[in-house]
């Protein structure tokens, strides 16, 4: 078998195109595959000479090269013949593009995956651009949601802040819009979600931002609003950091114990076990503010209304006795959206999957030491968060 015919055999590109030559320059790291158009039509001229990179042969960077022609119509009219081995507008092929989604999908790092895909930086970057345009250009608007999260995370220094919106039920994230606005919220649920979706929609889990709830009765009136346990134990979780920073000024031993406090008690490590003992031994506020957070944690029992009512007037009173200003603060605010909090307890639906989407979308801002662009945050959790079809609808 001569050699063109073998990398045509590889290649597949059919029968209307033909290899006439390969080439390896000595000492480099390329090789150059010629193809030629030898299908019906008459040709009229040919565009000019293009270069697509392809999936690597052996160690060797693997390009396809080829002047498109332009076929003369009946009508006199001139027509470009496609590459049917790439999209039009790129410069790979859509093997490599597969390869680079699916490399990306495994790493969940752009950085690594250009190395290991031997390309640049900038490839990789507009290939998840584009795969992520792609997938949500596919999505069912016909789908019903009617569980929905809304949740900010900051992606920037100086308090840059995205919006995220995700379908609960099924654990993926259908839209990001930056800030946190008034104006942003409503462009993410009218982007995230159809009209006729939104009528869909049932219940809405949130932390208290002011504008998140303005929106969501606005666009979502039907819609139940839930201040979920995720965020309503975030809240304490912040307040017992407060009482320990200002303790910390007077005992010495609660340094290096902000850990050891905010992890759930079955998480620590030996270590942090031993540090947390000694300060709850010591009777420090920060210690009775932890109790605080694991009474109010206890309280999620799927109680009916009444009892839950009566829940949280209990909590709320011991909060008050406790004269910790850092948690009383904290109460004060959970009873100002008593109702939220209430369908929080009253719930039977987990927040496991808000609190893992949550750590997932953190990791990958640390991974990508943080965005300095917002389009790239964004199309950076929508493609790996998103469940999206990414793959060029060719090789779907």
């Amino acid at each position: 078998m001569r050699t063109e015919e073998f990398f045509e055999k590889l290649l597949e590109f059919g029968e209307e195109w033909k290899v006439k030559d390969v080439e390896s320059v000595a000492q480099s790291d390329e090789v150059d595959i010629y193809v030629e158009y030898v299908g019906e039509g008459q040709v009229y001229d040919y565009a000019p000479p293009r270069r697509w990179r392809h999936l690597d042969i052996m160690q060797y960077k693997t390009y396809i090269n080829a002047a498109l022609p332009r076929l003369k119509m009946i009508d006199g009219s001139v027509k470009t013949v496609t590459a049917p081995w790439a999209d039009k507008h790129e410069r790979h092929t859509f093997l490599f593009e597969i390869a680079v989604i699916e490399t990306l999908l495994a790493t969940k790092n752009q950085t690594q995956t250009m190395k290991l895909m031997r390309c640049s930086f900038d490839i990789v970057n507009r290939i998840l651009h584009n795969a992520t345009r792609r997938g949500l250009a596919r999505r069912n608007e016909d789908e019903v949601i009617e569980e929905i999260g809304i949740d900010e995370k900051s992606f920037k220094k100086g308090h840059r802040y995205a919006s995220i919106l995700s379908d609960t039920k099924g654990a993926r994230v259908l839209e990001v819009e930056e800030h946190r606005t008034k104006k942003a919220c409503q462009k993410l649920i009218e982007k995230g979600l159809t009209q006729k979706q939104r009528e869909q929609v049932k219940r809405i889990s949130m932390d208290m931002w002011e504008w998140f709830q303005v929106v969501a009765q606005e666009k979502l009136p039907q819609a139940e609003i839930v201040h979920d346990k995720f965020h309503l134990v975030t809240y304490l979780n912040d307040a017992i950091d407060k009482v320990r920073r200002r303790e910390v000024k007077e005992h010495v031993e609660l340094k290096e114990s902000r850990y050891a406090l905010l992890k759930n008690e079955e998480n620590l490590t030996e270590k942090q076990r031993i540090k947390f003992e000694e300060i709850r031994a010591a009777n420090y506020e920060v210690s009775k503010a932890w109790q605080v957070r694991e009474d109010f944690k206890e309280s999620f029992k799927n109680a009916s209304v009444e009892e839950a009512e009566e829940i949280f007037k209990n909590w709320n009173n011991s909060v008050k006795k406790s004269g910790i200003a850092e948690v009383i603060k904290v109460a004060e605010m959970f009873a100002n959206h008593l109702r939220g909090v209430l369908n929080a307890m009253t719930s039977t639906t987990s927040n496991a999957m808000a609190e893992r989407l949550n750590g997932k979308i953190q990791l990958l801002k640390a991974v990508g030491r943080g965005y300095r662009k917002f389009e790239n945050f964004r199309s950076a959790i929508l493609f790996f968060y998103g469940k999206l079809s990414l793959f060029p609808l060719n090789y779907q």
